[in-house]
């Protein structure tokens, strides 16, 4: 698959880099990050870092579409937004956002507008989108993204303090109303 840069009013989407690693290493180490994105057991070092940005950048296996949201102007890392298991026109999509970038829609906006270009450019139809029920800062996405409550999922997930969660399961289809943000 092909790298794209997107755009939404004020954030860039744009392929991740290995510039991006110290940014990721301290955006992996926030505890809201930690724990509802977790990494696996490994102490998030430089090595580490850039390790998870390079695999997010290669997008050649056609499976999954990861981009760094970054702030148009300046190119400040604001957080992550991808789609994940890419399959017979389906997909998940997950995000999170820096700590600075919290409460300005930054993750709405980009879910919104790498949504639109999965339905658009990659012809998908349905995209779903989950999150631990303990999270509602991640059900306000979602509802602000169009994407419909669909139920919950029990003990779905374990997530980065060990336990499993119940998750809310939320989706848009390609045939849903357009978002605009």
């Amino acid at each position: 698959m092909e790298h794209v840069q997107l755009t939404a009013a004020d954030l860039l989407l744009r392929p991740w880099r290995d510039e991006d690693a110290p940014a990721v290493r301290a955006a992996l180490r926030d505890p809201a990050i930690a724990q509802w994105n977790p990494q696996g057991g490994d102490p998030i070092d430089d090595e580490v870092a850039l390790l998870w940005v390079r695999r997010r950048a290669d997008w050649s296996t056609g499976g999954h579409v990861s981009m760094a949201v970054t702030a148009a102007t300046d190119g400040e890392l604001l957080g992550s937004v991808s789609l994940h298991h890419i399959r017979d026109g389906d997909a998940s999509i997950g995000y999170w956002t820096m700590p600075a970038a919290r409460g300005r829609q930054v993750a709405v906006r980009a879910v919104v507008r790498l949504t639109d270009w999965a339905f658009t450019d990659l012809r998908l139809h349905r995209v779903e989108l989950c999150h631990a029920v303990a999270n509602p800062a991640s059900c306000r996405v979602a509802d602000r993204a169009g994407y419909a409550a669909e139920g919950t999922l029990r003990e779905s997930y374990r997530y980065g303090d060990g336990r499993r969660y119940d998750e809310h399961l939320h989706a848009r289809l390609a045939t849903d109303p357009q978002i605009t943000r």
